[in-house]
């Protein structure tokens, strides 16, 4: 069983940082489940 087996997460990436769709690729192979993703930018 992993940390994030039938998890739900929300992930807000950075544009000048991680962007939301990297980390969702790297979490598909966790089990988590993602239910909202975007990149925002932090001004």
């Amino acid at each position: 069983m992993g940390l994030f087996d039938n998890s739900k997460v929300i992930i807000i990436g950075d544009r000048d940082g991680i962007p939301g769709p990297a980390v969702e690729e790297c979490l598909k192979s966790t089990g988590a489940e993602v239910v909202f993703s975007s990149t925002e930018c932090f001004v």
